[in-house]
């Protein structure tokens, strides 16, 4: 059974920093299609970064040069690097993954596995 648990979530002030994580159970993640997708209240689901099973990671504009996403094959472990962080990341941050390599790795992709979510709030 895959399942996906994320920590590292919580309150800073703008301009800080959090490292969000997502260890997975029950396959390795160097075999997915792995992402980060967040939800501000009344909003929709965002993606936020995605990573191949090949390395290459893609960011949202939004995100872009502020976020960075890495991955620890030995400890199934995928991160989530945030810095310079502004109001408007406050959200419910997801990690997801899929393993079908004809469904692609995008933002756009669809996602079989999801974890419960981590909660980022940024003041200012």
């Amino acid at each position: 059974q895959v399942q996906l648990v994320e920590s590292g979530g919580g309150s800073v002030q703008a301009g800080g920093s959090l490292r969000l994580s997502c260890v997975a159970y029950g396959y390795p993640i160097d075999t997915a299609c792995m992402g980060w997708f967040r939800q501000a209240p009344g909003k929709g689901r965002e993606g936020v970064t995605t990573i191949t099973r090949n390395g290459i990671t893609n960011y949202a504009d939004s995100v872009k040069g502020r976020f960075t996403l890495s991955r620890d094959n030995a400890k199934n472990t995928l991160y989530l690097q945030m810095n310079s962080l502004k109001p408007e990341d406050t959200a419910m941050y997801s990690c997801a993954a899929h393993y079908l390599a004809g469904r692609g790795c995008s933002l756009q992709s669809s996602f079989t596995y999801w974890g419960q979510g981590t909660q980022v709030t940024v003041s200012s």
